[in-house]
C-alpha cells in the first residue's frame, strides 16, 4: 500500500474499530518509538484489511474484549513457560492447531519475530508484540453476529 491508501485504511480503522486503534495510540505513552509504532500500525492495517476481506460483519471490538483476550494471551504464555521440552512443544502445537485464525496468527507471529531480530532491543518492545498478538486474538475470538 502507498501512503494515501494506508491513511485511508487507518481512518477507516479508527472509525469502525476505535478501541483497536487506541491500542496503537497508547504506545507513545508506553515509551514506544515512532519507528516501532510504525511496525505495529502496519500489522494492524494488515489485520484490519483481512477482517474487511473476510466479508463477515465484524462487531465493535470493545476495551473489555481486548482486556479479556489479553488476559487469555498472558495466561497462555505463563502456562507454556511452566512447561519443559516435549510438553511445551505439544502445548504450542495444540494452541496453533486450535487457533481460529491460523493464517493471520502465523503471519503476525512471523512478521513480529523478524521485526524483533532487526530492531534494536528495548524494554517497550513487549508492548508492541502484545498489542499485535492481542489484535489477532480479538479478531479470532470476537463473537460474530449470527
Amino acid at each position: 500500500m502507498d501512503l494515501p491508501q494506508k491513511e485511508q485504511l487507518a481512518d477507516e480503522l479508527f472509525r469502525t474499530q476505535p478501541h483497536v486503534f487506541a491500542s496503537f495510540l497508547v504506545q507513545r505513552q508506553l515509551g514506544v518509538s515512532l519507528a516501532k509504532r510504525d511496525f505495529l500500525l502496519e500489522m494492524m492495517l494488515v489485520c484490519f484489511a483481512a477482517m474487511k476481506e473476510s466479508g463477515l460483519s465484524w462487531p465493535l471490538i470493545t476495551e473489555d474484549e481486548q482486556d479479556r483476550q489479553m488476559r487469555r494471551l498472558v495466561a497462555t504464555v505463563k502456562f507454556s513457560d511452566d512447561l519443559r521440552g516435549s510438553l511445551r512443544d505439544r502445548a504450542l502445537q495444540q494452541f496453533i492447531d486450535t487457533h481460529p485464525e491460523k493464517d493471520l496468527f502465523a503471519f503476525v507471529q512471523s512478521e513480529t519475530a523478524m521485526w524483533l531480530q532487526r530492531a534494536e532491543p528495548e524494554e517497550s518492545d513487549k508492548f508492541v508484540v502484545m498489542a499485535a498478538l492481542n489484535l489477532v486474538a480479538c479478531i479470532a475470538f470476537v463473537p460474530l453476529a449470527a
